[in-house]
Order: C-alpha cells, then structure tokens, then sequence
C-alpha cells in the first residue's frame, strides 16, 4: 500500500505516556488479533475493543481513549454514524477509519464525520501502529491511494459554499496556511515556504479549525475548496 501521508494540524496536543487505543471491527478474527497485536507494540495500550457501532460508542464513552480504530460498514450502527457519535461524546478522542473499503463516497463521509485518519485493511500491522501515533500526535492521516482520491472529490465538488461567516475571519497568513495545506505539505514544509517556526504553523491550523468551527486539518482543507477560499490544481 505504501506508507500513508501524515500531516500536521491538528488542535490536539501530543498523548502524553502510552497511546490508549480502543479497536472497533464486527469481524472478530480481525478485531481479536489487531488487539492482540497492537498490545505488543511500544508505548500503545489496547483499552477495550467492541463488535458493532453501538458497543464501540458505548467503549468509547466509558474509556475515553486517545485513538479509536473504527471501521466503516458495521451492524447497529456504522462506523460514520459512531464516527459522529463518538466525536460529539468525547471529542477529544481521535478517530481512524480502517476499513476494505476504498470508495470515494466513504472516505468523503468519514473526513465529515470527523475521522482523523483512513487506512486500508491491508496495511501492515507497522503502518496502522504508525498511524495510531501520528494521529495521536495531532496530527491528519491518510493513505497515499485515498489521498489521490479526496483531492479529486474535492475537484468535482458542485455547489460551492458561499465564503461568509466564520471564513471569512480568517487572516492572510492563515489563508497562506491553508492553501499550502491543501497541496498537502506537512507543518514543516509549511514553515519553511512562509519563513515561519513550524509552532507558528500549529497556532495558524488550530485558528483555521476553530475559526471554521470543524474538527479535522482534512474537513478544514473540503471546506475551503467548496468555498473557493483555495484552488487546487
């Protein structure tokens, strides 16, 4: 699959200790040895797991881990509807779609919802690990494949947003920020075109998703493009 794409940007701040996770899958054999393997891996504790959406909420409520790994189509309640569910309950939980599924219709609805990160079940157990930590860390995750994939959704988008309200809070710089965001440059890269300390780059972000009122660095980037605040290539 290849490795995913991080992305600084988040408002959250970095887990301090062992990354609580809290892995969600209605197929057991899956979920049982995710679990298993994950509770090897350094500085990762596994704080329960569940097999359907309404279970996985209901983890997530009482355990209110860092992480939840969450797939998409499950029984009761799917993984977007727990996706809302668990963001609105304990919002500062970080969400990881990990699923078969690569459509695009998914991946647009979990970046609604709220989901940090979306990774493919056949990624390796080091590679769903390594995201476990990057969106722990704070910051957005998604693999190379689905990232081609949302920049299109974002091309074909119709009915453009009218740029009011909050967006239109946003300063220059910010709107620097976000347009190099959206070319998908991490914090870093961020900072070094705009001759700025990548903390700065963090306040910038966190601004932008406060100011937008939304949860994610990728919500922040669909919102933009629909309210023509950036143009993509």
């Amino acid at each position: 699959m290849g490795n995913p794409t991080a992305a600084n940007g988040s408002a959250a701040h970095a887990v301090s200790g062992p990354i609580r996770v809290a892995v969600v899958d209605d197929q057991e054999l899956f979920r049982r040895g995710l679990t298993m393997l994950l509770g090897i891996e350094p500085g990762i504790e596994v704080v329960g797991e569940a097999g359907d959406g309404v279970e996985g909420v209901e983890l997530a409520v009482k355990t209110a881990p860092d992480v939840v790994l969450l797939d998409v189509r499950m029984p009761k309640k799917s993984g977007i509807e727990a996706c809302v569910a668990i963001k609105e309950s304990v919002p500062t939980t970080k969400i990881i779609m990990l699923t078969v599924s690569d459509e695009e219709a998914d991946l647009y609805e979990a970046v609604k919802s709220g989901a940090s990160g979306y990774l493919l079940k056949d990624s390796s157990i080091e590679e769903v690990a390594q995201g476990i930590r990057v969106v722990a860390d704070g910051q957005s995750l998604i693999s190379p494949s689905m990232a081609a994939k949302l920049i299109e959704e974002f091309k074909t988008m119709s009915a453009p947003e009218r740029a009011t309200g909050p967006a239109l809070k946003l300063t220059e710089r910010e709107l620097e920020v976000l347009r190099l965001v959206a070319k998908g440059l991490s914090n870093r890269d961020v900072a070094g075109q705009l001759a700025i300390s990548e903390n700065t780059v963090k306040n910038h972000v966190r601004n932008i998703l406060e100011k937008l009122q939304l949860h994610s660095r990728m919500e922040a980037v669909m919102y933009a493009v629909r309210a023509k605040l950036v143009e993509l290539d």
